[in-house]
């Protein structure tokens, strides 16, 4: 029997609702939040001590990238397997956010073990493998709690988890931090991470069903043009996000250097410090972009912070060598808004697919995103060897520009279907 066609329905506009009203749902926000700022710590835990990496092994910034960009390729191997065995709507995310957290745990720690560049390589890519099923599995466990209020709710969700992964840089801030307590740390968040979702989470009142495995699913969440919309933005502000977050450290210690040549290890500390505010306010982006999209729909605020994060990946260089009161301010908006608009583009694909389809149109989605990041965050340094820090990070406003496009087709669709 031919399986039918994917319903779509995504919010363009605000959610029309009624209210969420069940006694927990705050409590559930609150411990997923907490579970998954301290899971992802895992992301740039060795990118934070990245110094430290290049100079025990003689890395190049090109082969200190690859610190980042493998975590990133392994997310994408094991998003990729998650989607093609629809884990994420046949294992209940409880048990898969626990297990993943539990192994991400231990192969971040085992990086401690590597004796070259090429182990310390293979352990962060099993890392990422580790994190698909942490970070998708918790916008759909959060998703079952709220409605009316998801934009809020799976944007403080994605907010937690973009504290927690600036959580390295704070940890490495602090004077004489090294690669085993960074590492060591993170491996701890993670182990805490999966023991508060494995004993303190259950589903909320809006449950999305079990669906049995179909290999044909991926297939058909493609065919879907509103998926694919709303994935085209999703893609626009993944060519930004992670190379600015990866990169954006390196940016400010050498625009420290430039102004103050004998500012060394003290200078690293204040551009870690400066990195980790820079990420982490991107946390308040993300509740104020959830309360935004909940109240003027979606696709305003995706525009909205696209076009503010485009136009600072273009500024940011002009204040290259200048004071701190110039440069700060610029990276703390950066900040803010690259990452405001994240859950959002999430959001419109949990309301854009059937609601047994939700966990792997997440996780597809998620895994050609982040499969794009491994371009910039590759090419990002490669400019700047060529044409210095000042002027490598406007090609990441391109994203942007591009993302917008694809939402206001998005709206454009949805508007001649509503009529």
């Amino acid at each position: 029997m031919r399986a039918a066609p994917l319903a779509a329905s995504p919010s363009a506009s605000p959610v029309a609702s009624p209210d969420d009203t069940h006694p927990l749902r705050w409590r559930t926000l609150a411990l997923l939040a907490v579970a998954e700022l301290l899971g992802m710590s895992l992301w740039f835990a060795a990118s934070a001590v990245s110094p430290q990496y290049r100079a025990l092994w003689a890395l190049s910034a090109d082969q200190a990238g690859w610190l980042t960009t493998v975590v990133n390729l392994g997310f994408v191997l094991g998003t990729a397997l998650s989607a093609l065995l629809n884990l994420a709507d046949v294992v209940p995310a409880r048990r898969l956010f626990a297990l993943s957290a539990v192994a991400g745990a231990a192969v971040n720690a085992l990086v401690l073990t590597a004796d070259g560049y090429g182990a310390a390589l293979f352990w962060r890519l099993l890392t990422g493998v580790c994190l698909a099923g942490v970070y998708p599995p918790a916008m759909k466990m959060i998703a079952t709690w709220f409605r009316a209020r998801r934009g809020l709710a799976v944007g403080t969700i994605v907010g937690a988890l973009t504290v927690g992964k600036a959580t390295p840089y704070l940890v490495h801030a602090i004077p004489g931090a090294g690669i085993a307590p960074v590492a060591l740390t993170a491996s701890l968040g993670a182990l805490l991470a999966a023991s508060l979702v494995w004993f303190g989470y259950r589903d909320g009142p809006y449950p999305f069903p079990p669906r049995p495995f179909e290999w044909g699913l991926v297939g058909r969440i493609v065919r879907e043009p509103r998926w694919r919309l709303s994935t085209g933005g999703y893609l626009g502000h993944m060519w930004e996000l992670y190379a600015a977050w990866t990169w954006l450290p390196v940016f400010l210690a050498a625009s420290i250097a430039a102004r103050d040549p004998s500012a060394g290890a003290r200078g690293e500390s204040i551009a870690s410090a400066i990195a980790f505010a820079a990420l982490a306010v991107g946390g308040i982006g993300c509740v104020w972009g959830g309360l935004a999209a909940d109240r003027r729909g979606r696709a305003w605020l995706v525009t909205l912070a696209m076009a503010m994060s485009g136009a600072c990946a273009l500024g940011i260089g002009l204040a290259f060598g200048r004071p701190l009161w110039l440069v700060v301010p610029i990276a703390l908006a950066w900040g803010f808004f690259v990452i405001a608009d994240s859950a959002q583009f999430s959001v419109l694909v949990t309301e854009s697919v059937p609601p047994d389809a939700v966990g792997t149109a997440l996780t597809l989605q998620t895994s050609i995103g982040f499969l794009l990041t491994s371009v910039t965050i590759q090419l990002v340094p490669r400019l700047a060897e060529r044409i210095g820090w000042a002027w490598a990070f406007p090609v990441l406003a391109v994203g942007p520009a591009l993302g917008i496009a694809s939402i206001r087709r998005l709206v454009a669709r949805t508007r001649r279907a509503a009529s």
